[in-house]
């Protein structure tokens, strides 16, 4: 049964620390939750 998790925020860490958890799981379930209109990006 793969996990979930959630990650509040869009800045620089929030999705990077989202692609290293799917790294590491690959089944993971991420959800990434911002209230503006960008999300960044980096690997």
């Amino acid at each position: 049964m793969p996990g979930k998790l959630v990650v509040v925020g869009g800045g620089a860490g929030g999705p990077s620390a989202a692609a290293k958890a799917k790294r590491v799981d690959p089944e993971l379930e991420v959800t990434i939750l911002e209230g503006g209109e960008h999300v960044s990006f980096t690997t």
